[in-house]
């Protein structure tokens, strides 16, 4: 909100001048200019600066998410199993169209995730990557950011922002026993900074796997 009034006071103005004003860094605020021009806040011109958005106001726009909850704007989890291989979670990340994929055991517990970063660096020089169990590759419980179905939607997004994270696991349950019940991600709480009040599609390129 503080880039926000920064930018209708000073605009036309630059990431690296906004930077100064906010003591940090031009990559520190890269994804939250992002976000901004992408909730239409801000409005971006190359080689020109930031301006003002559409949405106008930092109040009416944080408005679109007072009051919400995870519950209400996550879509299905899209996962895969530990024994997967890493091939089979590169085929569900094209087909689902996804940037990550939740990890579940044989239970369905969920155990971790696995992204396309992470398939990446496996199989790039690795000629028998593909062969390997997503187990090997994935980042686990607890070291993976999560939010739970109560939570408020803005402080999943202040979570995001702070990782630098498009996506977080919906898990209720306890360590151990945990259940993936949906994920959450920078475009669906867009879609609610923008004023659209229906919660995801229940199928964004695919579902459960």
């Amino acid at each position: 909100m503080e880039i926000v009034r920064l930018v209708e006071r000073h605009a036309p103005i630059t990431g690296e001048q906004l930077a100064n004003m906010l003591g940090v860094s031009r990559p520190t605020l890269r994804s939250d200019l992002a976000l901004l021009v992408m909730l239409g806040l801000i409005d971006a011109k190359p080689k020109v600066g930031y301006f003002p958005g559409p949405a106008r106001t930092a109040g009416s726009a944080a408005r679109g998410l007072a009051g919400v909850k995870v519950k209400d704007v996550m879509a299905v989890p899209v996962s895969v199993g530990e024994q997967s291989t890493v091939h089979d979670a590169v085929v569900a990340l094209f087909t689902e169209n996804v940037d990550g994929l939740i990890v579940v055991d044989r239970e369905q517990r969920f155990t971790g995730i696995v992204t396309a970063k992470d398939l990446l660096k496996v199989t790039i020089g690795g000629a028998d990557a593909s062969a390997l169990p997503v187990s090997l590759v994935m980042t686990r419980v607890p070291n993976v950011a999560t939010v739970s179905p109560e939570d408020e939607a803005i402080e999943a997004l202040r979570l995001m922002l702070a990782r630098e994270l498009d996506c977080l696991p919906v898990v209720r349950g306890r360590d151990g026993a945990l259940e993936a019940v949906g994920r959450v991600t920078l475009r669906h709480l867009a879609q609610r900074f923008a004023g659209n009040p229906q919660p995801p599609a229940p199928r964004e390129g695919g579902g459960r796997r």
